[in-house]
């Protein structure tokens, strides 16, 4: 089974049943989301519409670290993943998504790229609150 994004399903204004006038396309076709978690990185090379192609990173255990304060960037092992506000079930399976909050050996940082979707895990240092 697979993600769709056709609209051969929906109905009439009057409620009532729209017939099908053409098949699915290809086009029309999805993915499952890629649910990027901690461990040895390891990425999927697919090919997109148009020729283009999407790196997934499948498991990250690097991260580039952005400190806003020095403006320097360092690649840096994650340590833990502290939270994920985007979905409950991503904060206790330690998934890592666009907005987690990780744990590395400068400190806490926030991920500002979309792993799933670039395949690179870039995040900014969070001032410590004091």
């Amino acid at each position: 089974m697979s993600v769709w994004h056709g609209r051969l399903n929906k109905r009439k204004a009057s409620g009532g049943r729209k017939r099908a006038n053409r098949m699915k396309r290809k086009f029309e076709r999805g993915s499952f989301p890629t649910e990027t978690t901690l461990g040895k990185t390891k990425k999927k090379v697919s090919r997109r519409r148009g020729g283009n192609v999407k790196i997934r990173l499948l498991r990250a255990s690097y991260a580039n670290v952005s400190n806003l304060s020095t403006g320097k960037t360092i690649k840096t092992e994650i340590l833990r993943v502290i939270k994920n506000p985007a979905n409950v079930d991503y904060n206790r399976r330690g998934v890592i998504t666009k907005g987690t909050i990780i744990e590395t050996p400068l400190g806490t940082a926030r991920i500002t790229s979309r792993p799933g979707q670039d395949g690179l895990v870039n995040a900014v240092l969070l001032q410590k609150e004091s």
